[in-house]
């Protein structure tokens, strides 16, 4: 084989699989087996393909693949908040994944606005991808979601759970995190623990919520409603939560936060009121971002495993649009507790 080369096309003379066959006197099969790297055909023909296409500016048609195959091969995610390490940490982790098997990811974002989400989903169905993967705001019902299900368009829920949507689920055991945080403190030696952020109007809300009560129940420490601060999973929510909790009559010594946002906030108000967490109070974060370790002093925190959680989601629906077929699977996994430097004993002990 010499070498050879090609020159490259003017713009109205558009490069196809025809013209490179037509050129290097071979079949369009051949191109396009030589393009995907397939051994049926012998390498060196492989290579004087390839490199062909890549002389010549030969660039895949996806819309026109998609045409004869009706896949996009686009898996759409759906999140309420990027601006969240922890979300663009599964987001890294299903992009990866499903780069690997060949898919390619179009991300839409809500602010937790659900107006905003209703707008991102129905610009997303346009682009006809395979499947989706999806983190709901709040008030969402299985309703919102019918011209996904009606065209038989696979959805994965992650993180927060729908009640009847009847689709697959993949997140974290929210409730047990919950009480192995609360378990945490308790063992320590403190009594009056607040949380603070969620709310028993999303899935994730309530069932930290649910397992914070349990906890205590489990214990024999009584409910103090005063103790649980509503909220978004944000630093404002933190620091705010915080300072409601200090004001308190009888202030509680711990607290376990929503997420690792509520937490660093909740860490720069305890500063602001002069006291050291990890010594004058105590916290413990949910989601263990990169950045958790990274504080003064580093934050007790639940690993929520978003590396597995995001791999494991993308699995699951590009096997569901792969024809996998039976009922709708929920997977939860355990979180781990990370003890660091923000939990002590309570003062005095």
């Amino acid at each position: 084989m010499g070498d050879e080369s090609f020159s490259v096309r003017g713009p109205e003379e558009r490069v196809t699989l025809q013209v490179i066959a037509e050129r290097l006197d071979v079949s369009t099969a051949t191109v396009s087996l030589a393009l995907r790297d397939s051994p049926v055909v012998a390498e060196a023909t492989r290579e004087r393909v390839q490199k062909a296409a890549r002389d010549m500016g030969y660039v895949y048609n996806r819309s026109a693949a998609s045409l004869r195959t009706a896949r996009t091969n686009i898996i759409a995610v759906v999140f309420h908040d990027v601006t969240n390490p922890y979300f663009m940490e599964l987001l890294g982790a299903i992009e990866e994944r499903a780069a690997e098997r060949g898919r390619s990811i179009l991300l839409g974002t809500y602010a937790e606005a659900f107006a905003r989400q209703t707008r991102v989903l129905a610009t997303l169905r346009e682009y006809r991808p395979d499947g989706l993967i999806v983190c709901a705001a709040g008030g969402t019902t299985p309703e919102h979601f019918a011209p996904f299900t009606g065209a038989g368009i696979p959805l994965m829920q992650m993180m927060r759970s729908i009640d009847g949507l009847g689709a697959d689920f993949v997140g974290s055991d929210d409730e047990a995190g919950a009480a192995a945080a609360l378990d945490h403190l308790i063992g320590l030696g403190h009594r009056r623990i607040g949380i603070i952020g969620g709310s028993d109007d999303i899935s994730t809300g309530r069932l930290r919520r649910q397992g914070y009560r349990r906890t205590l129940a489990k214990h024999g420490i009584p409910l103090d409603p005063a103790l649980m601060v509503e909220g978004f999973g944000t630093r404002e929510t933190g620091d705010l939560g915080v300072n409601r909790l200090l004001d308190l009559p009888d202030p509680p010594t711990a607290a376990v936060t929503f997420n690792d946002l509520a937490a660093f906030g909740a860490m720069l108000g305890l500063s602001r009121r002069g006291k050291q967490v990890g010594r004058d109070f105590s916290l413990v974060g949910c989601d263990d971002v990169k950045e958790a370790a990274q504080w003064y002093p580093a934050l007790t925190t639940l690993d929520n495993r978003q590396t597995e959680i995001g791999a494991l989601a993308a699995d699951m629906l590009i096997d569901r649009c792969s024809g996998m077929a039976g009922p709708p699977k929920a997977v939860r996994l355990t979180p781990q507790l990370v003890i660091r430097a923000t939990t002590a004993p309570p003062p005095g002990r």
